[in-house]
């Protein structure tokens, strides 16, 4: 990723955009509204909403920081601390910010002319570290807890004093997090992540007009200007999700299919795609920008893939950037002529860009000023600036903002400001906001000023950074905090951080090709055949084995084996390998064992303590549940054999399982045994099985012809009985 060349790629001109409409429903649901004496907390009328709408909302996507419309304030949503951060504006005139508590984690927030939305994951779960240090007690913090409480969106009023006060709480589906408005401010849509649900709410009354059920993992929520329809981003895979008829009660659900970075796909291949946290609109609403992480992308070096902004055309739902259809070649002067040049130690024929702008995207916005993008990098601690219009906007760097420019030389993480998760412009926009997660601080980015100097005549520098609050974690978790989202530090990240294939200790449904690395220097991790060094050789070398990403919250409490293989006795050996695992190559120079530990013991401190699991709901099984878990406990199945309950439905072993034919694009694994995974939240982490053959549940019982326990004597309505259970864990 350091090494490479640029390529010039023509603007395409946009198609009108238009909406659709028409559908099916899934029921209302009421709210739950808070009273309050105060009349600053009374819910907001329909005709509050008809007289604010002169003070329209710049930004109407969710974000982790936004600025209040009056331009007096920024709010940020601290999910790490469960509480909302008021900050009074300009911020060198007010050092201090009002904390207001949540009844859970915020995800994300939107301003309007009166009120601020704000998504809860869940209600009554308590951050990570939170409400633990009692005098006495000991460092160590607990393990978070799976929490059981609803989604919320809390409808809140600015209020001098408190900062916030709320006027109402809507339930909705687990794990609420994306929130975006209607142009009319009437109707909110909210996303629920682990549930996979979209709801929409309709302000004024404060109720849930309609949820649906939508793919995994659904993130960002952009409306189209013609307040009709809204775009779905996925953390898991390419496509997108468009709803139509939203203001209405029976909304149509339809997939876009929308491959990442086509221009850099291998011939005659679509790219996946991963982490699309965020999407925004041009101005004129023609074109949808999505950021995310295109797994399979060309280039050099790009072993894991490559950073992407696609670009999606409203008129018609197409991609604007065209697929490959033949290997675009450099060409050179050679003694015997024109020759094209290729290299396929550095990732095999792509359009190359040096270098990388970002990596981890987590937030974006348009800056209308310039017609260019902000795309924050959670892993490279950095706001990236891109030219809007071409076809491939990633291959067109601007600027680049360093958010955090104090890193120390030895270990390259974040000393102020890390993991940015969210921009916020200024009304005039020449000034952006940046929250940092790892470090909960604010960088101040002037957008403008030239004169403003650079780190070694390169990246522009932050005029200032505000630390809000301190890690509520100890302090070795608290690195481990840093570290498990930094893409920089060499002997931990190889280029992209823990949280790039892990986006909240969850998964990023990809399997990864395990090979031989950079000129034999070990084994390593690729997100495609042609990804790997030498791939187009006259003889290729083996395309790798199947290596699906697992889940990690709630799943590491064990002290070991882990790998699939369970090839690491313990967690620390675990992380140690996936060190060199994860990277283009071998482990740099210059790192003492002793350095490798330090880190993975912080990792490790980190990913127990401060990942938290996804959501269960606290019921009741049903009678098909019930009828589920006998099955699953019966010596008729066997499936809790090795699957033990009270060892997290794993007993660590491993086992022959599958036939030896390994899954199409793939090589054999030399060892056939593999370990029993965790069942816990399998109900959503598809595909399944070390090679991701199984695509669903119940196509993994459907076809598992007794080669994990005995499944094959079962009817069909036990089959679907063993899989509701299974989605209970």
């Amino acid at each position: 990723m350091r090494a490479g060349w640029c390529i010039s790629i023509l603007a395409a001109t946009a198609l009108a955009a238009c909406s659709k409409g028409g559908g099916s429903t899934e029921g209302e649901q009421a709210a739950k509204v808070v009273p309050s004496s105060e009349p600053s907390a009374a819910a907001p009328t329909a005709e509050a909403v008809r007289m604010n709408k002169k003070l329209e909302a710049p930004v109407r996507e969710g974000s982790t920081i936004v600025r209040a419309l009056t331009d007096d304030a920024l709010y940020v949503a601290d999910e790490d601390h469960g509480a909302v951060r008021k900050l009074e504006l300009p911020l060198d005139l007010h050092p201090t910010s009002i904390e207001i508590p949540m009844p859970g984690q915020p995800a994300q927030m939107v301003a309007l002319a009166d009120r601020v939305l704000v998504t809860i994951r869940n209600e009554g779960a308590v951050a990570p570290g939170m409400g633990e240090k009692k005098e006495g007690a000991s460092d160590k913090p607990r393990v978070p807890a799976p929490p059981t409480g609803a989604g919320l969106l809390l409808i809140m009023k600015p209020d001098a004093q408190k900062g916030l006060v709320e006027a109402a709480r809507v339930p909705l589906p687990q794990d609420a997090w994306g929130i975006a408005v209607t142009p009319d401010a009437a109707t909110a849509i909210v996303t629920s992540a682990w549930t996979h649900k979209v709801s929409a709410v309709d302000l004024a009354s404060a109720k849930v007009r309609w949820t649906v059920d939508v793919p995994r993992e659904p993130r960002a929520a952009v409306v189209h200007p013609s307040g009709t329809s809204v775009y779905v981003t996925h953390l898991v895979g390419a496509d997108l999700t468009r709803i139509d008829g939203i203001g209405g009660e029976a909304p149509t659900v339809k997939r876009v299919a929308f491959p990442a970075a086509p221009l850099r796909a291998p011939v005659g291949k679509t790219n996946s795609a991963s982490l699309a946290y965020s999407a925004t609109l041009s101005p004129d609403g023609k074109r949808l920008f999505v950021a995310r992480h295109a797994l399979g992308a060309m280039g050099p070096q790009v072993w894991l893939g490559a950073s992407a902004v696609d670009v999606l055309l409203t008129g018609n739902d197409s991609p604007l950037a065209p697929m490959r259809t033949d290997a675009p070649r450099a060409m050179a002067d050679t003694p015997e002529g024109k020759a094209s040049i290729e290299d396929p130690s550095v990732g095999g024929r792509a359009p190359r860009i040096n270098p990388v702008p970002f990596v981890q995207p987590r937030a974006m916005v348009y800056h209308k000023k310039s017609q260019t993008l902000l795309v924050a990098s959670e892993g490279g601690d950095a706001v990236a600036k891109l030219l809007a219009s071409p076809i491939d906007p990633t291959m067109f760097p601007v600027e680049t903002y360093d958010v955090d420019p104090r890193k120390g030389e030895k270990l390259r993480v974040a000393a102020e400001c890390g993991a940015p998760s969210g921009i916020a412009l200024s009304a005039d926009e020449d000034t952006a906001w940046v929250y940092c997660r790892s470090t909960f601080a604010i960088a101040t980015l002037s957008l403008t000023d030239r004169r403003l100097p650079r780190e070694g005549g390169g990246n522009r520098l932050p005029l200032d950074i505000r630390r809000l609050a301190e890690d509520p974690l100890p302090e070795q978790a608290a690195l481990g905090r840093r570290l498990y989202y930094n893409g920089i530090d060499e002997p931990t990240s190889g280029g992209m951080g823990c949280a790039g294939c892990h986006p909240d200790g969850r998964d990023d449904g990809h399997v990864w090709h395990e090979a031989g690395g950079v000129a034999n220097e070990g084994t390593n991790f690729f997100s495609g055949e042609e990804n790997i060094p030498g791939f187009w050789n006259e003889n290729p070398p083996d395309a790798g084995f199947a290596r699906q990403t697992p889940l990690l919250a709630g799943r590491l409490v064990a002290e070991g084996p882990y790998g699939w293989h369970a090839e690491s006795s313990n967690i620390t050996d675990r992380l140690k390998n996936g060190f060199r695992l994860h990277r283009w190559g071998d482990m740099p120079d210059g790192h003492q064992a002793k350095d490798i530990y330090d880190r993975a013991m912080a990792i490790r401190a980190f990913v127990r303590a401060g990942l938290v699991p996804p959501p269960r709901e606290a019921r009741e099984l049903s009678p098909e549940e019930k009828r589920g878990k006998e099955l699953f406990m019966s010596e008729e199945t066997k499936c809790s054999g090795c699957h033990v309950p009270n060892m997290d439905y794993s007993d660590r072993e491993k086992y022959p399982v599958l036939p030896k034919e390994p899954r199409k694009g793939f090589s054999q694994d030399l060892e056939l045994a593999y370990k029993t995974p965790s069942l816990l939240s399998v109900g959503g982490t598809a595909p399944y099985m070390h090679d991701g053959r199984f695509s669903t549940l119940e196509e993994l019982v459907d076809r598992n012809d007794d080669r994990m326990g005995r499944t094959n004597q079962l009817n069909k309505a036990d089959r679907a009985a063993l899989v509701a259970f299974l989605r209970t864990l």
